[in-house]
């Protein structure tokens, strides 16, 4: 062989192989920069109120409508004249805060009925699934639209009416992985061997489920971000001239073109906040599921 050759055919490999590391360390310079973002989001949640430069409620309409980098005002103000920095770092408490309670109240509630649906006898996983189907057969905000109407308009009853709407999703879901788990040969066998119900389910199931929670609780932070600004943005969430993020684009929207910063700062907070959790929550997957991260 020639040269020539050899050195064609050492290109051809070095190729794909430098391709490949290409690719992963493009995937680990996201992941990394998904993780910061979604963890500097939760520090300005507990800490946002004492990181504000001022009085996010405070109206001094002679300052009305500065423009962002004014002395003493680095993201400008709004129509009231209300620091815009200080209500994204204030009002990130309550979106956030609430999407970690529809999260947690919607995975408690799915992991407890699917366990109980894959689990249990049955009539009971029949009766449960039908439940499940009618909370499903209609579109999750027409629902939450519905309760937080009947409710009335405030950040509580957008919180509540997500939660009521939200579980269904994993309860199918933690069915099915419960499901899944129970034909693996270590469960029969624990189940031939007596194991009682209560010891089958936290010591074989739970496990089971855990990796598949973590990774769509993640990505659904995006989904319910975005529903919960929706909600107040409409108004039947947080309510004018509530801090919230939502809330903040509703009140500056009839200053778009003259104020654009009263809309876009806090629209900006809400999309890298969703974009983040959604590429962690890709990440997560990819690195939880085997054949997707061979894939990888």
């Amino acid at each position: 062989m020639t040269a020539a050759a050899t050195t064609a055919g050492d290109v051809s490999v070095a190729a794909p192989v430098r391709a490949k590391r290409g690719r992963r360390w493009t995937a680990r310079v996201v992941e990394i920069s998904a993780l910061v973002v979604v963890l500097g989001v939760l520090v300005v949640t507990l800490v946002g109120p004492w990181l504000a430069p001022g009085d996010p409620d405070r109206v001094d309409v002679a300052n009305a409508f500065l423009s962002p980098g004014t002395a003493g005002h680095l993201l400008g103000t709004d129509a009231e004249g209300r620091d815009v920095l200080s209500r994204v770092l204030t009002g990130g408490r309550e979106t956030v805060l609430s999407t970690l309670l529809v999260i947690t109240f919607a995975a408690l509630v799915g992991t407890a009925v699917g366990l109980a649906a894959a689990a249990g006898p049955r009539w009971l996983d029949e009766l449960l699934m039908r439940i499940c189907d009618v909370f499903l057969s209609v579109p999750s905000l027409v629902l939450a639209l519905g309760v937080a109407a009947v409710l009335g308009p405030s950040l509580s009853s957008a919180v509540i009416a997500l939660a009521v709407t939200w579980w269904p999703g994993y309860a199918r879901l933690v069915r099915s992985v419960v499901r899944d788990t129970l034909q693996l040969e270590y469960v029969a066998a624990a189940r031939v061997l007596g194991v009682s119900r209560t010891r089958l389910v936290r010591r074989h199931l739970l496990p089971s489920v855990g990796d598949t929670l973590l990774v769509q609780t993640t990505v659904d932070v995006a989904a319910i971000i975005l529903v919960i600004s929706g909600l107040s943005f409409i108004g039947v969430g947080a309510q004018v001239p509530s801090a919230e993020w939502g809330a903040m684009v509703a009140d500056g929207r009839s200053y778009v073109v003259t104020a654009w910063w009263i809309v876009v700062v806090p629209g900006l907070a809400i999309a890298i906040t969703a974009i983040a959790a959604q590429l962690l929550g890709d990440s997560l997957r990819v690195r939880l599921d085997p054949t997707l991260r061979n894939r990888r």
